[in-house]
């Protein structure tokens, strides 16, 4: 039996045990098996692996994409740039990192993406956010990551997101949980009412499928997308990786 499954805390949000249990269902895949491994700390990984042999595959969340990198024995190019993993293959015991949030936004932001979206905002600055610059830089498409607590010179606070910078600045990623169930009532602090049908919101959130933050851009004509493709685009990613 191949044993796959997710490490992150908590996992009460997740939707990657889910899809892969309904996805060997469907597809009649009945050697394989799916299942969540909250860890409060990162050292637990070591008891996950040693306890469970038979894994072949991990899928990771947060707040662990960044803090798994020191238990990979080796990386691919993405994972060596950007410093930041969300799948793991395991054979013969080693641990190859991959980062399949890469692929899974650029198919999921190509399709609404237009000439005018120039200039981007990524709100948070974890291990997804690394995976969004990585797709930004390719795209040619200049940002400014803000931070609640800004510590570089490319970072900016949430109060100096004023309305003249959203004239410039017409795409925006959230990276951040801010809006996940449960705290729905969430959002990033914007100026929301200087958004505009040039706008193009894009939460890497999925649950709620309409977070607080896409809701306020959509009252301004703004283009909004969850991250319910990303993620799917992103699991498939992950399925081809452990049976590459």
């Amino acid at each position: 039996m191949r044993q796959f499954g997710l490490i992150g805390y908590p996992l009460s949000h997740s939707f990657s045990q889910k899809f892969f249990m309904d996805k060997f269902r469907e597809e009649h895949i009945a050697d394989c098996v799916y299942q969540n491994f909250p860890l409060e700390n990162i050292d637990g990984l070591r008891s996950v692996l040693e306890q469970n042999p038979n894994l072949a595959g991990l899928n990771v969340t947060i707040p662990y994409k960044e803090k798994v990198i020191p238990f990979l024995h080796d990386q691919d190019d993405v994972v060596k740039k950007i410093g930041a993993c969300n799948c793991i293959k395991i054979t013969g015991g080693l641990l190859h990192g991959y980062n399949t949030d890469v692929t899974g936004f650029e198919q999921s932001l190509r399709p609404l993406l237009e000439s005018h979206h120039r200039k981007a905002l990524v709100l948070g600055t974890g291990g997804a956010a690394k995976a969004i610059h990585y797709v930004l830089e390719k795209l040619g498409i200049i940002f400014r990551e803000v931070s609640r607590n800004p510590f570089s010179g490319r970072q900016i606070s949430y109060e100096q997101v004023t309305p003249e910078l959203l004239q410039q600045y017409t795409l925006i990623v959230n990276t951040t949980p801010l809006g996940m169930y449960p705290k729905t009532e969430e959002c990033p602090p914007l100026p929301y009412t200087a958004l505009t049908p040039q706008h193009y919101l894009f939460d890497l959130v999925y649950n709620p499928a309409k977070t607080l933050f896409l809701q306020k851009g959509e009252e301004q004509g703004a283009v909004i997308k969850n991250g319910a493709d990303m993620l799917v685009i992103q699991a498939e990613e992950s399925w081809r990786i452990w049976n590459s």
